[in-house]
């Protein structure tokens, strides 16, 4: 729901106006701006864009104010318990004018102040005015949900929820970091608070930023590094609990005066919130999948997302609607790169603004599975403190020799013969070669090896020597989330740097944008509040026994999914690349990344022969490939380009 946009230390209409403007996407229902002030001192000016969700009358205009006029709010997100809210403030005496989640949020500040956000349960990122104080403070929830970005030049504050609003700014120059260079290719993001813009950073998840007087103060309010008190009670009574806080959490985020509907690949995630649905609700229920030519699928893990999709939408009597994916995405890309902003390399956002866009007729919510495999364990990285430790006994070159060498072997033969499932059979050899050549590190080294796409001998030899120098080490920002979450046990250590780093800024970065780039709504129920606090409070050993991952929810849901979706091993959202790059896309990759083009960024050397070695099946390069490939489409939108050429 919605987009805002805004300064402090400055008012400028006009600029106010086009940032508002060029994010009109995300609230293309409504519009509005409060501008106040005659000094830098207690200058503001603050906007917003509505996509109408609740309370689809003009009471829910924003920006919204306080009954005094004292304190005004723009607000993007949903505040799930507000009706709880709303019910408190009513009885303290209050009276409202709508039924809009947003206007609990000046009462709540007239009544707590900062500290109102720990009342909050939602996904949001909201700016408040205050004239009385002359301050302007910004939060942003717990894990990030929804975005914030937000410069500082001098005594001068911008902020938005979109980094092109904020680009045009005169201040605020769109600028390459170079230092962020190595994170970026090795995460496929950048890594909070940075982003690939020198002078642009992210509010971080969990925390609030004050403005008053041309000095900002960012604090955390939310903070899941500390162990919690456990919870008491049988495996079988937890199993019950997380049945009931999950349908809770899925009626709460059901609320909605627009229809709804449910991305839903047929995994346990999107499954589990139609299971829930189903229980909850009483009206149609709606489900977007997507698919692709079996010829493209045979590189990938699975191309069975729809088969899947379809059987799971069949049990509970929903209707679903398969989108096949065309592989000319030669148009697409630069579009997406342009609603990302940011330098994200995940073709999942292209399949996310395939669905929207298609979902938008018939939807304008949609339930997302977001954030189960960082709440319930359920990425293969999480298993590292659990792979065997004999590799580590021998040499390393031995190692290489007598391990990694035939297993990269077999995934090269196995691309040959159409009879097997190559694209199974490679993404266990690369997950296989990566921990044999981790084994002997630590849990942590191990971790962000998994979690890297380029180790630090290929990143030198990709990088130009100058600009490898001056970028900072690609595992630093996992480390220091380490460090904060030594307390955790092994296995919440990597959940918790999992849920602070990839998730925030790679699967709800795009998951966020590319939904909005439809104006749809995208809702991730396994992240509410009431979850996180039980999926914290739960013994390790209830979220993985043995080998078997997202133990508790599985038990939770065994009784009512389909026992194939429960069984069905983990597939990643995405899209068929890997065969993309080496057909469809194999010419647009040679011009973006001509050896000349390469030459003139300065940036990259070597890139001819990662091409080479992808094209020919030599070595798999499909993620650096892509990320090198969205680099080059993504300076040529925002760095390349003047700022009166920022536009859709």
């Amino acid at each position: 729901m919605c987009g805002i946009a805004g300064m402090a230390g400055v008012k400028d209409a006009e600029l106010l106006g086009e940032m508002l403007r060029i994010t009109a996407h995300r609230g293309p229902d409504d519009s509005g701006t409060f501008i106040t002030g005659t000094t830098v001192r207690n200058s503001a000016a603050i906007g917003n864009n509505r996509l109408k969700i609740l309370d689809l009358s003009s009471a829910g205009h924003q920006p919204m104010a306080s009954p005094d006029g004292d304190v005004w709010v723009v607000y993007n997100g949903e505040i799930f318990n507000y009706p709880e809210l709303r019910d408190e403030l009513l009885a303290d005496g209050c009276v409202f004018r709508s039924h809009s989640d947003t206007e609990v949020l000046p009462l709540l500040w007239l009544k707590y102040g900062e500290q109102m956000v720990d009342r909050l349960n939602g996904m949001f990122a909201f700016a408040i005015w205050d004239k009385r104080q002359e301050k302007l403070f910004i939060a942003r929830d717990r894990l990030g949900i929804k975005p914030l970005y937000f410069a500082v030049r001098g005594a001068r504050l911008y902020f938005g929820s979109e980094i092109k609003s904020l680009l045009l700014a005169p201040d605020v120059d769109a600028e390459i970091d170079l230092e962020a260079m190595q994170e970026y290719l090795s995460l496929l993001y950048v890594p909070n608070p940075g982003t690939m813009f020198r002078h642009v950073k992210k509010l971080q998840p969990g925390c609030t930023l004050t403005w008053r007087n041309g000095e900002i103060r960012i604090e955390r309010y939310w903070d899941g590094s500390r162990p919690v008190q456990p919870l008491k009670g049988s495996e079988s009574d937890l199993i019950h609990q997380c049945r009931e806080v999950l349908r809770d959490s899925v009626r709460r985020q059901l609320m909605s005066d627009v229809p709804v509907g449910f991305f839903l690949s047929g995994g346990l995630d999107s499954s589990t919130l139609l299971a829930c649905a189903s229980e909850v609700h009483s009206g149609p229920l709606r489900c977007y999948t997507i698919s692709f030519r079996e010829q493209d699928a045979r590189l990938e893990q699975s191309g069975e997302d729809a088969y899947y999709a379809k059987r799971v939408a069949a049990h509970f009597g929903a209707q679903c609607q398969e989108i096949l994916v065309d592989p000319n995405v030669t148009d697409w890309l630069p579009k997406v790169i342009w609603h990302l902003d940011d330098a994200v390399a995940d073709h999942a956002a292209i399949a996310t603004w395939l669905i929207c866009r298609e979902a938008k007729a018939s939807s304008t919510v949609l339930l997302s599975g977001q954030g189960g495999d960082e709440l319930f364990a359920g990425y293969r990285v999480h298993l590292v403190g659990k792979y065997p430790s004999w590799p580590a006994l021998l040499p390393p070159a031995l190692r290489s020799k007598l391990l990694i060498s035939p297993i990269e072997s077999l995934g090269r033969l196995a691309a040959r013969f159409p009879g097997l499932s190559p694209g199974l059979i490679m993404a266990y050899c690369r997950h296989s070669t990566r921990a044999l050549r981790l084994a002997g590190l630590s849990q942590a080294e191990q971790f962000i090896g998994m979690r890297s796409y380029m180790d630090e001998t290929g990143l030198g030899n990709l990088l130009a020597p100058e600009v490898f120098a001056v970028s900072r080490p690609r595992n630093q920002a996992l480390l220091e989330r380490f460090k904060e979450a030594s307390s955790l046990d092994a296995l919440d250590q990597l959940l918790y740097v999992d849920q602070q780093t990839y998730l925030p800024d790679l699967n709800l970065t795009y998951s966020d944008k590319l939904s909005m780039a439809a104006s749809i709504e995208a809702r991730v129920p396994l992240l509410d509040n009431e979850v996180i606090d039980f999926m914290r409070a739960i013994p390790p050993s209830l979220k993985m026994r043995g080998f078997n991952q997202k133990y508790i929810l599985k038990k939770a849901m065994e009784d009512i999914l389909p026992k194939e979706v429960i069984a069905r091993r983990k597939a990643g959202f995405g899209l068929p690349v890997r065969s993309w790059l080496r057909n469809e896309l194999r010419e647009m990759v040679g011009d973006l990344l001509s050896e000349k083009r390469v030459r003139e960024r300065g940036l990259f050397q070597a890139v001819a022969r990662i091409i080479h070695e992808n094209q020919t099946g030599i070595r798999d390069h499909t993620l650096s490939l892509w990320s090198i490939l969205t680099l080059e489409l993504w300076q040529q939108t925002f760095i390349d380009t003047p700022k009166r050429c920022l536009t859709a």
